[in-house]
């Protein structure tokens, strides 16, 4: 709305289901759509199954519509050192199809979200102690890819694909401890498997052509 556009949300949320209801006939009119679609899973045949299920439908309503199609997916999820996580697993196998069938696609990959230290909390903890997988990243504000995506949307800026991360690199442990300083209770938790041995050491981390975007992570805490 910012830059003059007129925005409509379709969510689970607002009664739309992607897998299910007529995208074609919802996206008439529309210049972009963004597809931003997800669903938590670690299993790779689920992932894989709904990110490509959600692309083919969004693909087709954007081609049938004359849209620009928007793509939100992660920095490195194509590696073959983190396929054996199925949610990436899954997300570089929506962003191959992607590629396929939409003719005017733009992919903005982004490291993960501040949001996501809140979110470990919740799914891995139980009562004072909080479990937390070893992971070395380098997050990013949400609302900083946000107004990436929208200048992509209302075609302020061009690209094929756009690589976003924050300004510095730390531990998901270190997240978390920031997030909350006095509890719960936090023990890093390192999974079994080369997959989460290379997000350990830094699988995650983005290289070569990224761009830096957004405020680092004490001063988003401070905003929050």
């Amino acid at each position: 709305m910012e830059r003059g556009a007129t925005v409509k949300l379709l969510s689970r949320s607002t009664g739309f289901d992607v897998l299910l209801d007529d995208a074609a006939a919802l996206f008439v009119g529309a210049d972009a759509v963004v597809e931003a679609t997800g669903r938590f899973t670690t299993s790779r045949k689920r992932a894989t199954e709904f990110f490509t299920k959600s692309t083919r439908a969004i693909s087709e309503a954007a081609r049938l519509a004359g849209a620009k199609h928007v793509l939100l997916s992660i920095v490195n999820c194509e590696l073959p050192e983190v396929q054996g996580y199925g949610y990436f697993a899954g997300k570089a196998a929506q962003e191959h199809l992607a590629h396929e069938l939409s003719a005017d696609l733009t992919t903005v990959r982004s490291t993960q979200w501040f949001e996501f230290a809140q979110q470990t909390l919740e799914r891995m903890g139980a009562g004072p102690v909080a479990l937390v997988p070893r992971m070395l990243i380098q997050p990013v504000a949400l609302s900083a890819v946000a107004q990436v995506i929208a200048d992509v949307a209302v075609g302020q800026r061009h690209s094929d694909m756009i690589n976003l991360a924050g300004p510095e690199s730390m531990t998901l442990s270190e997240m978390v401890r920031r997030v909350r300083p006095t509890k719960p209770l936090r023990l890093p938790l390192a999974l079994p498997g080369a997959t989460w041995r290379a997000i350990s050491d830094g699988a995650l981390l983005p290289t070569g052509n990224v761009e830096t975007v957004g405020p680092a992570f004490v001063e988003w805490l401070h905003k929050a």
